[in-house]
């Protein structure tokens, strides 16, 4: 899976695989806070609130994420058929971390770069979306 903004790099991709061949990894997450590629600097608040977020899904989950709001990830599809999904927005971030560390996956992270883009650039992303996040790490968290 990949933003289609184009704030990740698909070159990417071939650092996200290694950890499936070298370690029968289940998932692959690509961390825009882990690594030393280029990364651009731009809001504050979207960094608090990502690692706010991050931290509570790990209080919760008993990980060590680093970047749990990342749209760059690749996941076995033998693992997807386990979860039936139900957000087609930004909620699908929470949703497959919250998910996936339920069914006992073999998750990974990579440092990536990130080109991130302004709201004059075309951001979507509102506080309301972080309001809505932090809902739903607590409704997967506690959802049976």
């Amino acid at each position: 899976m990949q933003d289609c903004d184009l704030e990740y790099d698909p070159e990417e991709y071939k650092k996200l695989i290694e950890p499936f061949t070298k370690y029968d990894a289940d998932v692959v997450l690509g961390s825009r806070f882990k690594g030393s590629g280029a990364k651009r600097i731009i809001y504050f608040t979207n960094h608090i609130a990502n690692k706010f977020l991050t931290f509570l899904a790990n209080l919760l989950l008993n990980r060590n994420f680093s970047d749990i709001e990342t749209g760059y990830k690749v996941i076995k599809k033998k693992k997807l058929d386990l979860i039936k999904l139900e957000q087609n927005r930004f909620g699908i971030e929470i949703e497959l971390i919250m998910k996936l560390s339920r069914i006992d996956s073999k998750i990974y992270e990579i440092g990536i770069n990130y080109n991130g883009r302004t709201y004059n650039d075309g951001k979507k992303i509102k506080f309301i979306d972080g309001v809505i996040a932090t809902y739903l790490i607590f409704y997967y968290f506690f959802k049976r």
